[in-house]
């Protein structure tokens, strides 16, 4: 496998015109990336942090229509996005699973609205549909949802969606994206659009590692990078009108004694109109989302979102008001924030902002990218893959993606393999491979945590993973399941990334204390 080093020397060494450059390693930029590969086009991709450092691994964990949209009469969206739910689970069912919901009614009106809705919801997915939508009593929906708050509960309403591991996913994406022939690079930042007799005709990057510069020249450049996209757009020196209104969602993490079962909550609108979920993953319950404005006319996003006063109270109020209990400090495992890139329109609440994605051209050919969600990451990059055929004169070729399995595809469901080793899919022998070359590559990272040692260094060799970080927060979820633990286990991570990546006692160190400072804005003292 070509080592991050060769395919620098290999661009440095001599200029080559790449078809498509991709600027964004998050869900966008992999999408478009994957997209464009397999029509054939010589494809790179580049990502200024590490790929879905971002947005992409801070989501909610759904494959979903989105049943909010659904009651904003955005259908074209639900109905987009449920029939990409249904690809999406048949090209990745390593990743992407069934999961049953259960919204609490607590009037008696609840039930034959949210019933009809999420039976509208059920048959718009068609042929795709995950499971039978139905209405349930009292004593069913407790059943489903022990623990939460019994007093004025009227029954419940079943329905079916689907959840993945975000971060997981996108690392698929991009072992089929090079699998297609196409190149890869985290931690290269684009400094400066090249521009030629008015058009993009390629970026000046720079390898974050190195603190080296050099040119990437391509026919048509995209700019997938989310909330970053308006920094992007203003490399080329020129003024741009606002276009993203950014928001924020943050989740807490608690022990799984909160959400017993298999069934996830939703509610589909809290008191002030938000969707709340409460939902089973890998082994712990996730809590969230919320939606608060954030202020970037000063242009400048934070890369390490932390949540606010104000979403740390509207969390704890409503686990206190569903679940009956306030958690404790310890009890809060992990509390994480993510941004969403929402296309901006005056006068809206950032909450009633369409999730539809829109693409522009600007006058010097540059195709942004811009909104969206998780389930349509397909749609977008076929969408901008389109749009690159037709500015850049590429040769036409007409969409694969679809239907296309992506890396690791597997149907394996079975008890021996847990839900943390499903996530490698076909590589799984490969994997347990290590521990059989070196038993002490099996052990435990820690013992609060599912990974292995071997998850450590098949990240390495095989993922591109290139700090503590990368391995604790994306290649592992270490990090957002249990913070506390991710620090601890740390200097284990750093010892085996300092051997397989060839780099110093002071590199280890320096990973130790750099992640140790970011994992602690993850604990709830923070």
């Amino acid at each position: 496998m070509t080592t991050r080093e060769e395919l620098l020397n290999e661009l440095g060494r001599e200029p080559q015109l790449w078809d498509v450059l991709v600027i964004g390693g998050g869900a966008t930029g992999l999408g478009a990336a994957v997209e464009a590969a397999s029509r054939g086009y010589r494809t790179l991709l580049i990502e200024r942090f590490d790929f879905c450092k971002g947005t992409s691994s801070r989501s909610t964990k759904l494959v979903h229509g989105g049943v909010r949209y659904l009651q904003q009469f955005n259908l074209t969206l639900v109905l987009d996005a449920l029939r990409e739910r249904g690809h999406m689970l048949r090209n990745a069912p390593h990743l992407v699973h069934d999961l049953s919901f259960v919204v609490p009614a607590y009037s008696n009106f609840s039930l034959p609205y949210y019933g009809l809705g999420l039976k509208v919801y059920e048959r718009m997915s068609g042929r795709l549909s995950l499971g039978h939508s139905q209405l349930l009593s009292r004593q069913e929906t407790l059943e489903q949802l022990p623990g939460i708050h019994p007093d004025g509960l009227r029954g419940g309403i079943l329905y079916h969606d689907g959840q993945f591991d975000d971060a997981r996913y996108a690392i698929a994406l991009l072992r089929t994206f090079e699998d297609l022939g196409g190149t890869a690079l985290n931690y290269v930042a684009a400094v400066r659009l090249l521009e030629r007799g008015g058009r993009i005709v390629g970026v000046k990057a720079r390898d974050c590692e190195q603190d080296t510069i050099f040119d990437i020249q391509a026919k048509a450049v995209i700019n997938a990078c989310g909330v970053f996209a308006e920094e992007t757009l203003a490399l080329d020196g020129r003024a741009h009108a606002p276009l993203l209104a950014v928001s924020q969602g943050t989740h807490f993490v608690l022990p799984r004694s909160f959400l017993p079962g298999s069934t996830a909550l939703m509610v589909p609108k809290t008191a002030d109109g938000r969707v709340l979920f409460a939902i089973p993953w890998h082994g712990a319950t996730m809590i969230g989302t919320t939606d608060e404005p954030v202020d970037n006319r000063a242009g400048k996003i934070p890369e390490e979102p932390r949540v606010m006063a104000a979403e740390r109270q509207f969390l704890f109020d409503h686990i206190a008001r569903y679940f009956d209990r306030r958690p404790k400090p310890e009890e809060i495992l992990s509390v994480w924030s993510g941004l969403r890139p929402l296309v901006r329109k005056r006068g809206a609440k950032t909450s009633q902002l369409s999730r539809d994605h829109t693409i522009l051209v600007a006058p010097t050919g540059l195709i942004t990218v811009l909104g969206g969600k998780w389930t349509t990451y397909r749609k977008m990059g076929q969408d901008a893959i389109d749009r690159a055929m037709q500015v850049a004169s590429l040769p036409a070729h007409k969409s694969a993606t679809l239907e296309m399995k992506l890396h690791g595809w597997s149907q394996d469901t079975s008890a021996a393999v847990s839900e943390w080793e499903r996530v490698y899919g076909s590589d799984l022998p490969a994997l347990h491979a290590l521990s059989a070359q070196d038993p002490c590559l099996g052990e435990l990272l820690h013992a609060r945590l599912p990974y292995r040692k071997r998850e450590i260094v098949w990240a390495a060799r095989y993922e591109m993973a290139r700090t503590v970080e990368d391995v604790l927060a994306r290649r592992t979820r270490a990090l957002f399941l249990d913070a506390r633990a991710a620090i601890e286990a740390a200097p284990a991570v750093a010892s085996l990334l300092t051997n397989e990546l060839r780099k110093n006692e002071s590199w280890c160190e320096n990973q130790i204390r750099a992640f140790t400072g970011l994992a602690r804005g993850y604990l709830s003292e923070a």
